[in-house]
């Protein structure tokens, strides 16, 4: 298990009385599924899944309207803005330049992960010139990291990561299939590594508007 993973535990049950409480809901509950995520040592996909839950508690919110996919998309979007303005030092783009830019690379080649490539593949009007998208797609997903925006590439990896997830969340992935292989190693990664770093600096920054939790606990 990853030693920062531990110590965030510990330092989640030891918040201060004053912590705000909706913030301190959203790291119980991220931290919970991020240990249980952290005990998957040989199963990508139950990893990748419970990942994707801690990272649902650390932005998600109640969804009030129809908004749908495209309503989340812009929830987490904002998170990373958010998120990349504390991250002062610039540690999530170290991990990210140092560690991923091999696997976000091939992430971005992967024309399956990319939603309007299913959209023209499945009918939808508007995407016929879903290749041209999916070049600038890239073209600026390599520019960003290249030019260290750091909101900017978390969103288009996280762009990426939403459609891998919604194929295990809806199941139309199988379990352990050949198929999307990599991708699952490479998102079970990239969430391991990230989603500490998060949550870290969430506890460092108790007084930002986080948000109300969705379902938050009631009497």
């Amino acid at each position: 298990m990853n030693p920062k993973v531990k110590e965030l535990r510990v330092r989640e049950e030891n918040l201060p009385t004053d912590f705000p409480q909706d913030l301190k809901l959203r790291l119980h509950r991220a931290v919970s599924w991020l240990l249980r995520a952290e005990n998957q040592d040989e199963d990508d996909d139950a990893a990748f899944i419970f990942y994707w839950v801690a990272f649902n508690a650390l932005y998600g919110m109640l969804i009030k309207d129809a908004s749908g996919s495209e309503g989340e998309r812009t929830e987490f979007q904002e998170y990373f803005r958010i998120i990349s303005l504390l991250d002062s030092e610039k540690i999530i783009y170290d991990e990210l330049w140092y560690r991923f830019s091999a696997s976000i690379r091939i992430l971005f080649e992967n024309k399956y992960v990319y939603s309007p490539f299913w959209n023209h593949h499945y009918g939808m009007d508007g995407y016929d010139d879903w290749e041209m998208r999916f070049e600038k797609a890239k073209e600026l997903g390599l520019r960003s990291l290249k030019n260290g925006d750091t909101a900017q590439i978390l969103s288009l990896i996280f762009d990426r990561l939403y459609v891998l997830r919604n194929q295990v969340f809806h199941g139309a992935a199988t379990w352990k299939s050949s198929v999307n292989r990599a991708q699952i190693k490479d998102a079970r990664r990239i969430l391991g590594y990230l989603l500490p770093l998060f949550i870290d600096l969430m506890m460092k920054n108790p007084n930002v508007a986080w948000g109300e939790p969705g379902y938050a606990v009631v009497d």
